[in-house]
C-alpha cells in the first residue's frame, strides 16, 4: 500500500470484508450518540405545589403549577414535573433537577424547611442548581437563620414583622435588561404583592425585575397579615418597592423571588405569567426568548385541577 489512498486497498476480500462491516458498525453508533446527546442536553424542572390552602382561587398551588407546566410544553429541551401536596414524591427526584420551583404557603410551615428538606435543596444548590420561590414560599421561618439561607438560594427573604402583605394594584411600567424580563410589557395587577423584603445590604448580586410603588393608603395598611401598620413601612412613602428579583450566584446557580401569585386568575394575564415562565427557563440556564416565553391559556385551563375547597 502506498500513501494514505493504500489504507483501502486491501489485500484480499477478507480483509475488504472485515473493513466494511467495520465501517457500517461505527455508522449505525452515530444516531445513538446523537439521540444520548441530546437526552443529556435536556434540562429538568421540578416544581413543588404546596397543600391546598385559602379559600377557593386563591393559593391555587397545583393548578397555578399545571397550567405553568403547559405552558411550557411547547419549549424544547425542557422537561417539566409538577409535585403536589408540598414536597416531591421521591426525594431522589431532586438530585437530578436543574432546578426547583416552590409555589406553596411558607413560613414556619415552609416545604423547604421540613425535616431534612433543607438539606436537600442545599445539595442542589452546591452543583449550581437553580431555585425559584413564588409568593408564600418567599418567606423565611419567624426564627432561626433560614432568613440568610433564601438570601443565598433567592437572593431576598420575606421576614415577619419586617415585610409586608397588603393587596393592592401594582403598576410596573419599567423593566431592567435581563433576560427574564424579555418581552414584557408594562402591567397593573391587583394582587397580594409582598414588599419590604429582606435584602443583602445595598442589594449586592441582586436584580430587581418588578419594581412599583405603592401609594399611601397601602403603606398605612390595612395589611392581610398581621394587619399593620408598621412604622418603618410608613417611613418610606413615595419609594419604589421590588416585588421580583433575580441573583446569580457566585457559583453560577440561579436564583429568583416572585411575590405574586396569591389570586389564581391573575395567570391569565399574559405579562405575569410571561415573566414568571421567563424566569423558569433562566433560573434552568436556558435560553430565554427574546420576546419572552409565549403562551396562551383558555378558561378552561383556567378552570383545571382546582383544588376542591
Amino acid at each position: 500500500m502506498h500513501g494514505t489512498g493504500g489504507l483501502l486497498e486491501m489485500k484480499t476480500p477478507e480483509a475488504r470484508g472485515k473493513f466494511t462491516l467495520l465501517f457500517v458498525f461505527a455508522l449505525c453508533l452515530i444516531p445513538f450518540a446523537a439521540i444520548a446527546e441530546e437526552k443529556t442536553s435536556v434540562k429538568k424542572l421540578v416544581m413543588i405545589a404546596g397543600s391546598p390552602s385559602h379559600p377557593a382561587g386563591m393559593h391555587e398551588f397545583n393548578a397555578g403549577c399545571l397550567l405553568l407546566k403547559k405552558c411550557l410544553s411547547g419549549i424544547k429541551g425542557l422537561e417539566v414535573e409538577v409535585h403536589p401536596n408540598h414536597w416531591v414524591s421521591d426525594d431522589k427526584v431532586l438530585e437530578t433537577a436543574d432546578a426547583v420551583v416552590i409555589y406553596a404557603d411558607g413560613g414556619n410551615g415552609h416545604p423547604a424547611l421540613q425535616g431534612n428538606h433543607r438539606e436537600l435543596i442545599q445539595k442542589m444548590v452546591d452543583r449550581g442548581a437553580g431555585v425559584m420561590m413564588m409568593h408564600y414560599a418567599v418567606q423565611c421561618a419567624d426564627e432561626g437563620d433560614s432568613g440568610d439561607v433564601f438570601r443565598e438560594w433567592i437572593g431576598g427573604a420575606y421576614e415577619f414583622n419586617y415585610s409586608c402583605n397588603p393587596i393592592w394594584d401594582a403598576n410596573y411600567e419599567k423593566f431592567p435588561v435581563h433576560p427574564v424580563a424579555q418581552g414584557i410589557e408594562p402591567f397593573k395587577i391587583k394582587d397580594e404583592w409582598y414588599f419590604s423584603i429582606r435584602f443583602p445590604e445595598g442589594m449586592k448580586g441582586v436584580t430587581s425585575l418588578l419594581v412599583a410603588t405603592p401609594s399611601d393608603e397601602t403603606r398605612d395598611g390595612p395589611y392581610v397579615y398581621p394587619s399593620g401598620p408598621y412604622a418603618h413601612i410608613q417611613a418610606r412613602k413615595g419609594e419604589e418597592e421590588t416585588m421580583m428579583w433575580a441573583t446569580e450566584r457566585k457559583d453560577g446557580g440561579r436564583g429568583v423571588g416572585f411575590t405574586g401569585g396569591h389570586f389564581h386568575k391573575n395567570w391569565e394575564d399574559d405579562n405575569f405569567r410571561k415573566i414568571a415562565l421567563n424566569a423558569m427557563l433562566w433560573i434552568c440556564k436556558m435560553d430565554v426568548p427574546e420576546g419572552g416565553v409565549e403562551s396562551t391559556v383558555t378558561a378552561e385551563d383556567m378552570a383545571a385541577n382546582l383544588d376542591k375547597k
